[in-house]
């Protein structure tokens, strides 16, 4: 009889990759090339895992639907460009991160995903980058809902087949956590993200990527 599948989903940034710096340089960008004042570095860490018109929205709010679109596309065009010219260092991997998903990906029954508000685009550059070649399901933000909507986990499911009871959101925000919750399925926090890993409320905390694969192991023993 063979193992029950079992459904890993991690987000991007602030939990697979420090993408603050990258995310904070293009924002300025785009704020700066439409005239607008930069919202503080608190503020948009706080926004990291929505998708981008809604990031838009909540750090600029009052502005019209045009302005809101020009932001979204000056980031776009901004973070492309920086991405192209620095390549894998734009946005690094945290440690362990590297050893982490290898050895997730050889448990025959573990399959791996990513669950993230970056584009297709923006997500397939990065695996590249990286050579994330683990993930067998990629739920981005061109063809969801932002978070904390559980499209992303719902789909995840159904593209692999896997039961709630058998899946695991890992994630830094608290986007990601609800995101998660809101799809019933397990959820894991991690500490060095973007928002304060003890105010998501999610199942279990874990201080290093070295802890995950024996918490897993725990979660669903027998």
């Amino acid at each position: 009889m063979s193992a029950e599948l079992r459904l890993i989903l991690f987000d991007v940034d602030g939990t697979l990759v420090d993408s603050q710096g990258a995310i904070t340089g293009a924002m300025a960008e785009a704020f700066q090339g439409a005239g607008l004042e930069v919202p503080a570095r608190e503020a948009i860490l706080s926004i990291i895992g929505l998708s981008l018109p809604l990031a838009m929205a909540e750090l600029a709010p009052g502005q019209d639907a045009a302005t809101l679109a020009r932001l979204v596309e000056g980031y776009k065009s901004s973070y492309m460009l920086a991405r192209e010219a620095a390549g894998a260092a734009h946005s690094p991997l945290y440690p362990g991160t590297q050893e982490m998903l290898a050895e997730l990906h050889e448990v025959p029954e573990y399959l791996l995903g990513v669950a993230t508000g970056k584009s297709q685009r923006g997500v397939d550059a990065l695996i590249k980058a990286h050579e994330l070649n683990c993930f067998v399901t990629r739920q981005v933000a061109d063809h969801h809902p932002s978070k904390p909507h559980p499209s992303m986990v719902l789909t995840a499911m159904a593209e692999t087949g896997v039961a709630r009871e058998s899946t695991v959101m890992i994630g830094d925000t608290r986007f990601d956590i609800e995101m998660g919750r809101a799809a019933g399925v397990t959820t894991i926090a991690v500490p060095w993200g973007y928002h304060p890993a003890d105010t998501l409320g999610a199942d279990y905390l874990i201080r290093d990527f070295a802890e995950l694969r024996p918490l897993l192991a725990e979660i669903w023993k027998g």
